[in-house]
């Protein structure tokens, strides 16, 4: 697979730490339950979630999905795409659970199309993060697409598919502040 990561990894813009604690810590990936803040609209099968993290002057809004494995339930993902604070980039982070293999990273597959793997960046008590920024090409495969697949990996050589409905994705990104 190749990289779906186009820019360098020190050119991935970091959020602060509060936004992360107040949308993925309320909703580990292990029980998909819903994240706190206040849900502004629903798009398909993604949510607008808006929150204002302890600290911050303003309220920060992100499209988020949280998905389990068909065939095992106690592995789970959130999915969020956010503006950075200055709008000038999107992002897409992956929140997987701990126990996953980190150096195989979290591959991407839509629509049968292999579109590579991203790396994870950091590890909390909640999980590990992968995290890109979404560029033109990716971000108009994800407009575009009917299903994503993302895979984490527990061995070298055992792959978990994650199905994500993109349904809504387009609508969702469009709406989000």
């Amino acid at each position: 697979m190749t990289s779906w990561l186009s820019r360098p990894l020190a050119k991935v813009i970091f959020l602060a730490a509060s936004l992360s604690a107040s949308v993925a810590n309320a909703a580990p990936p292990q029980t998909a339950a819903p994240p706190s803040g206040t849900v502004k609209s629903t798009h398909g099968a993604w949510s607008i979630i808006c929150d204002t993290p302890a600290g911050a002057t303003s309220e920060q809004c992100v499209m988020m999905q949280n998905v389990v494995a068909e065939d095992r339930p106690e592995m789970g993902l959130s999915v969020v795409v956010l503006r950075t604070a200055d709008n000038k980039a999107e992002i897409l982070r992956v929140l997987a659970p701990l126990g996953v293999l980190l150096p195989n990273g979290l591959g991407l597959n839509v629509d049968g199309k292999d579109i590579g793997r991203a790396y994870f960046v950091r590890c909390f008590q909640d999980g590990c993060y992968a995290e890109v920024i979404l560029e033109k090409p990716l971000l108009d495969t994800l407009k575009n697409g009917t299903s994503a697949t993302f895979i984490v990996f527990q061995t070298p050589e055992e792959g978990i598919g994650i199905p994500v409905d993109l349904k809504g994705f387009a609508e969702g990104f469009s709406a989000l502040p």
